[in-house]
């Protein structure tokens, strides 16, 4: 059986987790889960050579530096970056992967750079109950069984288990983002999962569907690598055919209307860290309820999340804050608003 590729996207730009996230290395490339990189441990993840073959990286070209520093062991010495001239979404970045592999048969396992997955072997133990429909031609996507309702994620909804095979649902349909309301309905109804954004499935499944759905992408996809060797440590799509290629998230442009759409349920720990709030929440907090990183002295003082970074940080007296701090910035929030960050960012960016 071919192992399968791990295909690791890593071209988001993480400003949601300003001052320290910031265009030029975002959080990805940052130690805030563990005392690695959360690009260091998503390679973490596809170690096992029996299941996995070398990684394929997607990234943008401006962060070429950082992704081959994180690949420069020689475990990934046959790992390949595809350097992104332009940003056009997470659908055109997996058709390049998809054409690169070489392999229509080839199955990939498509996961961000920059998410938490804590429990590895449930989370392994999914990617090897989908196989087998990944193989027979189904996308599988893996949906992260709902802690709460949370409506910062978009939602799947499961139907019946795929013939044989009782673990792997077909998918009803993709829910956007959800209103609180709408959120406990779906908890309580009780098929539901949250949209991790990992796919397990054939390239040429998926370059099918492109060319079903959005054939335009497709065709500029291809072109962009038209001449390119893709055996190459460091592809490098043509700029002006991937800047003419549409851009799309994988959800809108396939997953959403293709028709052999399956999901595996997985609860492993799983997080975006799509902000301060959501990094505070997967923290270990001491005794009154505060988590911290960096050189932190926190005195009578609850619930609070602290991460000083080159620079100590010093509380006394407050209770339930986000104290971000570096040596150029700090950010002091109340939990439960870090996505305020967005307009800080841009408030500051906007400044002569």
């Amino acid at each position: 059986m071919s192992k399968i590729i791990p295909v690791i996207l890593s071209g988001g730009s993480g400003t949601r987790l300003w001052p320290l996230s910031v265009e030029t290395r975002p959080k990805q490339f940052l130690p805030l889960a563990s005392a690695n990189s959360m690009f260091a441990d998503t390679l973490a993840r596809i170690c096992d050579t029996a299941l996995f073959g070398p990684a394929l990286i997607i990234g943008a070209e401006r962060h070429s530096a950082l992704m081959e520093s994180e690949l420069s062991g020689e475990a990934f010495a046959d790992a390949r970056i595809i350097l992104e001239p332009s940003a056009r979404n997470t659908a055109p970045a997996i058709a390049l992967a998809a054409i690169a592999t070489g392999s229509g048969d080839a199955v990939m396992l498509v996961m961000p750079s920059d998410h938490v997955i804590t429990d590895l072997p449930a989370f392994l133990a999914a990617v090897t109950t989908a196989l087998p429909a990944a193989q027979a031609g189904w996308l599988v996507t893996f949906g992260i069984n709902p802690t709460g309702p949370e409506t910062g994620f978009g939602y799947i909804q499961m139907a019946n288990p795929l013939d044989g095979m009782p673990d792997v649902r077909k998918v009803a349909r993709f829910i956007e983002k959800p209103a609180r309301d709408k959120a406990e309905a779906m908890l309580a109804q009780g098929n539901y999962a949250w949209n991790a954004g990992i796919f397990l499935m054939r390239a040429d499944r998926y370059l099918e569907e492109l060319a079903a759905h959005a054939p335009e992408m497709h065709r500029t996809a291809h072109g962009a690598l038209d001449g390119i060797d893709p055996a190459a440590r460091c592809i490098r799509p043509l700029p002006d055919q991937f800047a003419a290629c549409p851009s799309d998230s994988i959800d809108y442009a396939v997953m959403e209307r293709a028709e052999r759409v399956a999901i595996v349920p997985v609860s492993c720990g799983w997080s975006d860290v799509g902000s301060w709030d959501a990094l505070a929440e997967i923290g270990t907090p001491d005794t009154d309820g505060n988590t911290t990183s960096g050189e932190v002295v926190v005195l009578d003082s609850h619930n609070n999340h602290i991460h000083a970074d080159g620079i100590t940080v010093t509380v006394s007296g407050i209770d339930d804050l986000i104290i971000i701090a570096n040596g150029h910035h700090v950010m002091v929030v109340p939990k439960g608003r870090s996505q305020d960050v967005k307009q800080i960012a841009a408030a500051l960016k906007d400044r002569p």
